[in-house]
Parts: C-alpha cells; structure tokens; sequence
C-alpha cells in the first residue's frame, strides 16, 4: 500500500506531528535527518555531541509540532527545525564550556606553524573576514548556507524561504563581491 506521506511536504509532515501522527514525524526524520546531521558536524567534531544535539531536537520536534504555522513562523519547516538543532547545540557548548574549566595544554609534539604563515593567514582571514561584513545580510545568509554548510541551491531556498533563482542570484553577486574586494 502507498504511503501518503512520502508526497507530503515538510511543513505538513510537522503539522501531522503535532497531531500525534508518529508515521509523519518518522517521514519527517527519515528526510531531515542525513541533512541535519551533516549540517551538525561541520559545526562539531565531536560525535558524541553531536547525537546528543540530534536526539535533543527530534524530541524538541515532537514535543514543539504545534508551534509550527507555516503562516505563524517566518520560513520553512527545515529552517524552523534548523533553528531548534542550532539552539540545541549552542545550549552544548555551553554546558561543555561549564564542565570543562580546566586549561588545554599543548602537546610536545605540536609543531607550530612559521610565523610568516601566521601573519599571512591573519591578514587574509581579516581581510576575508572585512569583504563578508559588507556583504548585504541576505548575501552573507546564502554563502553561509552554501558554502560553509554545503548545502545545495535547492536546500539553500528551502532554508532561507526563497525562490531557488534568488539564491543563484544572490550567491553570483555575493563571489563577485568578494572577488572584487579580496582583488
């Protein structure tokens, strides 16, 4: 037998949710789940954590589906549960940073980089770090997404709530600046 809910969008899986639908939320899972997962370890190398962070927001999801209204939150489903997951693991870093108070030390064996690579990244982490800050907040928003997620135009528009040629746009104008600035 088919299932119906293959052909639903995000948004109604969550709404289904809310009504206590455990087959959405698994449908819901099964599709967010490889993305937000990836989107989670490039901002944690710590895998542990990072589980921890995806249990926490699929609970959230479940427990929350009713303050999700397409209309009521600005965005989509993936960004409303984007944000959950973001807050999830800031929420980590935080309790990491209480429990762990005690000072990193340097291993003997690290070799430190030559102090002309030391400069030289400064200035273009600066100097890159400078052309971002002047890029328009929705450029700054679809480079972040595309490049430093890695997600694909079509996550990309998901995510932010645009039209898949708005972020083609938006990302052209935003390399071109930055191309021009770092030039």
């Amino acid at each position: 037998m088919l299932d119906v809910r293959r052909s639903l969008d995000e948004a109604e899986l969550v709404r289904r949710t809310a009504a206590g639908d455990r087959r959405a939320f698994d449908e819901l899972y099964r599709r967010t789940s490889p993305w937000l997962l990836a989107r989670l370890r490039r901002r944690c190398a710590d895998d542990d954590l990072v589980a921890d962070v995806m249990q926490e927001t699929y609970l959230a999801v479940w427990r929350a589906a009713g303050s999700f209204s397409g209309a009521a939150v600005s965005g989509s489903a993936v960004g409303w549960l984007w944000t959950i997951a973001a807050h999830r693991l800031v929420d980590a870093f935080r309790r990491r940073a209480r429990v762990d108070d005690m000072p990193v030390v340097q291993l003997a064996e690290t070799v430190a980089p030559a102090a002309e690579d030391e400069v030289l990244a400064g200035q273009v982490g600066h100097e890159l770090e400078q052309a971002l800050t002047e890029l328009p907040p929705e450029a700054r928003q679809v480079l972040r997404a595309m490049v430093l997620d890695g997600l694909s135009v079509r996550e990309t528009s998901l995510l932010l709530g645009v039209p898949e040629n708005t972020v083609k746009s938006r990302a052209r104008r935003a390399r071109i600046a930055l191309r021009e600035a770092l030039s």
